[in-house]
């Protein structure tokens, strides 16, 4: 229920209340950063005040080369323009796909072309959007990124805490391991490995233990997460 106060406000205005009013109350919003990379000052500047209007924090710069050259988290998203001097929009955005970092981008270009548009999508864009755009629909689709790379990174580090438990595991530790996950039993195991069933018991047990987990399902699980070849 809005208050007196928040009712006498235009829409953007109470937009960017409510959204202010959700970063307080959620700490991961207080961490996330809307990088800007175009060579448009105007632009550049303009996109800057208006999510800043909205209550985000933003980093700008006029180069893909200047956007490389600082170390850059990515805990936020990027908006991209297609059109820049030296290394273009998809060229920046080839870089980071291939890096393997975990950044939504938001391209924009007065140019968009379909075939532009289908290869920044093959490369993990989020969206691209050509200008002129309406405000609102920029800061839809950036709250929209914003939250797919809370996802993304959330099921990176349940990959990462997977893999690092299952680090450990030695060689033969990983034979059993990948023969549990396909579902077999102790003694099929024996029997395909050449070993009593009793030592394959014992390498079960150093593979929950190093795991950290209580049974076979949670085993199972956990090695679907992980990051790891068997």
């Amino acid at each position: 229920m809005e208050d007196i106060w928040t009712s006498k406000l235009t829409k953007r205005d109470r937009n960017s209340v409510l959204l202010c009013r959700r970063s307080m109350c959620d700490p991961m919003m207080h961490d996330e950063i809307i990088f800007i990379v175009d060579d448009d000052t105007g632009l550049r500047d303009s996109l800057a005040a208006l999510l800043q209007t909205d209550g985000y924090r933003v980093v700008a710069y006029d180069s893909a080369m200047a956007f490389l050259s600082e170390p850059v988290t990515d805990n936020g998203c990027l908006i991209l323009d297609l059109k820049m001097p030296g290394m273009t929009g998809l060229e920046l955005q080839r870089h980071i796909a291939e890096s393997g970092r975990v950044l939504p981008i938001i391209l924009i270009s007065a140019f968009a072309e379909v075939s532009t548009a289908v290869t920044s999508m093959k490369l993990g864009a989020f969206d691209v959007l050509e200008k002129p755009f309406d405000d609102e629909k920029l800061l839809s689709t950036v709250a929209a990124a914003l939250e797919k790379g809370r996802k993304q990174r959330e099921i990176a580090e349940v990959r990462r805490e997977a893999t690092q438990r299952l680090s450990t595991l030695s060689a033969r530790e990983r034979e059993v391991l990948a023969k549990v996950a396909n579902g077999a039993s102790s003694k099929v195991i024996a029997e395909e490995l050449g070993i009593s069933r009793r030592t394959v018991e014992i390498h079960r047990a150093k593979i929950m233990r190093k795991a950290e987990v209580q049974n076979t399902a949670e085993l199972v699980r956990l090695t679907k997460e992980a990051d790891i070849d068997l």
